[in-house]
């Protein structure tokens, strides 16, 4: 494409000439230069883009050219809208037959001229085209410069119809905002001795109900419902101390619902270049409640932290005592008198690891294995153990029929939890009364779950209660009668096997509090093997026991040895290592602790595996909220205080799991 005239302005008209030939686009061009600015091209392709950038007058256009030819060409310019007006004059050398002129005024042609051109002739014609154009763009100017006239004579007018509307809608919109929002704004003179509040927007019905009218009508006023403790508060900057005043107080509505609102005010000018007031008023309550749940949210997190913490030291020494219990009661003759002392003592440490397990249970850190457990199983379990601990005066209901669902938690903390709903309904109910116990199918069908109510008629309790009644070591009991640990270990139970806990409870008419819990339709089976393991699978086994507390590894050892184990004890990771590695020392099974200095119990564990593939591995723990505890893979885990069943139905994992 080239463009062989001077370029001109924009305004000015312009001819298009389509030619594959350059010199009869040269002879063209300097035929037509004197008449307006011209642009040659070589293609209907080219003609095309020309098009879709530039406005032109006329366009002379080939008929016969390779690719697209001419008529094809001006069919497609006939389709765009944008130049579907503009003359097309075709040029022909060789098709000068009536058929080829028809087709071409078909395909919207203004005129067919022949090649050679007479340029005269050719001059002439697009002349007329050029002109037309021109008078047209000189028309549509003239018309312009008429509009821009009647515009600029009415711009003034119109601007200050504008303004006045859009003033007239902001204030319509900032109306219409203050009215949704829960606030009230409002005007006072700031030299009063007392501050009287004028309502002017906002949403006043919100804090006062219908007695908004009487306030708007100034017969009652607004601080009637401010809390009288606070009324200092809202009167607060009646005396000149700054441009800017801030309050919180309490509000007590005529519907009796407490708020907590916050009021903001600032001095402007008023009417007469005189100072007053202007505020507004919100409502913070839903914002307080919030803070006091992140407060409470955070208390349960670092009370959390703290008893992960104590966790494994804890139950090392419960370890060690209910260890040295259990080895002095097998090795010793006692009489009646000492064996109730050893008892106490057995009993005071369960007690202590039962401790533990509920501030686990909270701080929702414990470790849970669920299964399925058929909801009659559970009201059997748990009723037997309740029977004797309801008195004379309650007795308790249970509506835990057959159902196709099993419940899926962990079946020993499911029954510690229902048990402390149970005994906590008893203990709402000191006259007496009867505690109902059900489990009813709730969800939906792709998401199954059971729903274990536990319901009383006793005492009740206020709503200032219930917002505290889950949090640690609160309770409502008298001295020396309850921990404060139930509720809380049932909500962090309830929470850390993906359920819901409702409390619903009114005073003087009881309490009802339901447990949903996921279910399952199919019941899991336990290993027989699992269960049964006895004692005598420790006889003649070569362990190695490896932990750096002495009280924990001397006791555990000296029970292994009593149950018929050749145990070796060794204080760190560290000795374990190099007795296999350097002094060749053989065992069947390694039972590690996972907390120690220097190597730890997993990376022990470890290098075992490595050096030798066929010794079994079991890891011990006394703190179960350790991150790195939570995906073992094919590692046994045994919690302490350590029972010996237990263990040794982990040391037969460990042996199954591991190539020989």
């Amino acid at each position: 494409m080239s463009d062989l005239a001077d370029n001109k302005t924009d305004t000015g008209a312009r001819i298009l000439i389509v030619d594959d030939d350059e010199r009869n686009l040269l002879a063209l061009s300097e035929t037509l230069r004197p008449l307006a600015e011209v642009t040659c091209v070589a293609s209907g392709k080219d003609a095309l883009r020309e098009l879709l950038q530039h406005e032109f007058a006329v366009i002379l256009l080939d008929v016969y050219m390779p690719e697209m030819d001419g008529y094809e060409t001006a069919a497609l310019i006939r389709e765009r809208s944008q130049t579907a007006q503009v003359p097309i004059i075709f040029l022909s050398a060789v098709n000068k037959e009536t058929s080829h002129l028809m087709r071409g005024y078909e395909m919207g042609a203004v005129d067919y001229v022949f090649k050679p051109v007479d340029p005269i002739i050719l001059k002439t014609k697009v002349g007329v085209f050029v002109d037309l154009y021109e008078t047209r763009q000189q028309v549509a100017e003239q018309a312009q410069l008429e509009s821009s006239l009647r515009e600029a004579h009415l711009r003034e007018q119109l601007d200050r119809i504008a303004v006045e509307r859009k003033l007239q809608e902001s204030e319509r919109r900032q109306a219409s905002v203050l009215g949704t929002l829960p606030m009230a704004v409002y005007e006072c003179p700031c030299d009063a001795t007392k501050l009287t509040r004028t309502f002017v927007g906002g949403d006043l019905h919100y804090f006062v109900g219908d007695t908004a009218s009487e306030i708007f009508d100034g017969v009652r006023r607004f601080d009637e419902w401010v809390h009288p403790d606070d009324l200092t508060a809202y009167e607060a900057g009646s005396e000149d101390n700054g441009d800017a005043v801030t309050s919180e107080y309490r509000f007590v509505g005529p519907d009796g619902r407490k708020r907590h609102l916050l009021d903001q005010r600032i001095k402007v000018a008023g009417p007469g270049g005189q100072p007053q007031w202007v505020g507004t008023i919100l409502d913070l309550t839903d914002r307080r409640e919030l803070e006091e749940k992140l407060v409470h949210a955070g208390k349960l997190d670092a009370l959390g932290q703290l008893t992960g913490g104590v966790a494994h030291d804890f139950n090392n020494l419960l370890a060690a005592i209910l260890g040295g219990i259990n080895i002095l009661d097998r090795r010793l003759e006692l009489g009646e008198a000492e064996k109730r002392v050893i008892e106490q003592m057995r009993h005071a440490a369960h007690q202590g690891t039962d401790l533990v397990k509920r501030m686990m249970a909270f701080a929702r850190r414990q470790d849970l294995t669920p299964t399925s457990v058929k909801p009659s199983d559970l009201c059997d379990a748990v009723a037997g153990l309740v029977e004797h601990a309801l008195g004379d005066n309650v007795s308790a209901s249970w509506n835990c029929g057959e159902s196709d669902l099993s419940i899926y938690a962990d079946r020993s903390q499911l029954e510690l939890a229902l048990m402390n709903l149970v005994i906590n309904a008893r203990d709402a109910m000191p006259d007496g009364g009867t505690v109902e116990v059900s489990i009813e199918e709730v969800g939906e069908a792709d998401a199954p779950a059971l729903a274990i109510r536990v319901c009383d008629s006793g005492i009740g309790m206020s709503k200032k209660v219930l917002k505290k009644v889950t949090e640690p070591f609160f309770t409502t009991k008298g001295a020396g009668k309850g921990t404060g640990l139930g509720l809380s270990m049932v909500a962090g139970f309830v929470d850390q096997s993906g359920g819901e806990l409702e409390i619903q409870s009114t005073l003087g008419k009881g309490t009802e509090i339901a447990i949903k819990l996921p279910a399952t339709e199919s019941v899991s089976g336990e290993d027989a093997a699992e269960q049964a393991r006895e004692l005598s699978w420790f006889e003649d086994r070569r362990l190695a026991l490896v932990d750096d507390d002495d009280g924990v590894r001397i006791v555990l050892s000296e029970q292994l040895r009593d149950a018929g184990a050749k145990v070796e004890e060794y204080a760190s990771g560290a000795e374990l290592i190099a007795a296999i590695g350097e002094r060749k020392r053989d065992y069947d099974v390694v039972i590690s602790d996972f907390a120690m200095p220097g190597l730890d119990g997993l990376e022990t564990l470890q290098r075992i595996r490595n050096a030798a593939p066929h010794i079994g591995r079991v890891l011990m723990t006394g703190n179960i909220a350790d991150e790195n505890l939570a995906n073992l893979e094919d590692l046994p885990l045994v919690h302490k205080p350590v029972d010996l069943k237990s263990l040794a139905s982990a040391c037969v994992r460990a042996l199954q799991a591991e190539p020989v």
